[in-house]
């Protein structure tokens, strides 16, 4: 691979995708298939190329894969240290960015000899990555829906009490709470009742929740009128990335109390929420598991107050 470094072809795949990345995630602000997709199959497409075509003679497919794979990381570092995304966006993507690099380096290994334009190949994905990058600005999100029980042994009425409010959380354990994913840590109320505001305060600020549903002991649904960051990235910069900001939008909740008997409850948190980041099946994994851990950490801490 040191071979490869000293010629200037090998460096055009970090060059292209650095500035189409920066395009779309800084100007055009968006995040979806162009970027998590298309642009990490065309680095493992490009890399195949051009690697086949000016160096024949020590080309291999996993030669190529693993130039691809330092193209996509280099990337990756490139924008992390300039402060345009941070380090927890990126660890993320990372699964489907490598597996969408490996597809396209061996789709151009199969077909590279028929392939007389290379320039013809970076036009084209150019064009597709910027204009997937628009048009999923204006797509509309789908509503997603995550749902959390436990059990919890103590009478409904007092579970009740500790839903609508409850004290101070025990420091996470978790490691993406750690690692800087906003996470719970107390909640109040003003009012009581259908109208009154509940405040659940995360670590980057406080969730906005007019109560729209007060049936005690048994019914609490709120919407959520105001939400804060739902992360503080890690970052050499104090940054400040859009998908910090409307991209994903708790819409509402509720906690749905079951009497079991006079001395257990079963208690279910629900969140309703859409993400404007796509492939939304590949981003719903990391928000459902986030949310789950959430409702747990909240339903565990009510289940202790509660059996106290």
């Amino acid at each position: 691979m040191k071979l490869l470094s000293t010629h200037s072809y090998y460096y055009i795949p970090i060059i292209i995708g650095a500035i189409l990345l920066t395009i779309g995630v800084k100007f055009i602000e968006s995040y979806g298939i162009a970027i998590f997709l298309i642009l990490p199959f065309f680095i493992g497409a490009i890399t195949t190329i051009l690697f086949k075509k000016k160096r024949p003679e020590i080309y291999t497919l996993s030669k190529s894969v693993f130039s691809a794979f330092i193209n996509i990381l280099v990337i990756s570092l490139a924008i992390l240290l300039v402060g345009i995304e941070g380090l927890i966006c990126i660890v993320m993507a990372s699964p489907i960015l490598l597996l969408f690099v490996f597809i396209g380096a061996a789709i151009a290994h199969t077909y590279v000899d028929r392939i007389k334009n290379t320039n013809a190949v970076i036009i084209f994905f150019t064009t597709a990555i910027l204009g997937f990058s628009f048009s999923e600005r204006e797509k509309t999100p789908s509503l997603s829906e995550v749902k959390t029980s436990i059990i919890i042994n103590a009478p409904i009425e007092t579970v009740w009490e500790n839903v609508v409010v409850f004290p101070q959380l025990d420091e996470p354990t978790e490691l993406l709470f750690k690692a800087g994913i906003a996470y719970p840590i107390n909640a109040t109320i003003e009012g009581e009742g259908v109208g009154a505001i509940r405040y659940c305060n995360f670590t980057t600020g406080s969730f906005v929740e007019p109560i729209t549903t007060w049936n005690a002991p048994t019914h609490l649904a709120f919407d959520v009128l105001e939400q804060p960051e739902p992360m503080k990235e890690i970052s050499y910069w104090d940054f400040d990335a859009a998908h910090l900001h409307d991209y994903f939008v708790s819409k509402n909740g509720e906690f749905r109390l079951k009497k079991i008997d006079e001395n257990t409850t079963e208690l279910t948190g629900t969140t309703w929420y859409t993400h404007k980041i796509y492939p939304e099946f590949y981003w719903r994994i990391w928000s459902d598991e986030i949310i789950h851990l959430i409702h747990n950490r909240v339903l565990t801490h009510i289940k202790k107050e509660a059996e106290k």
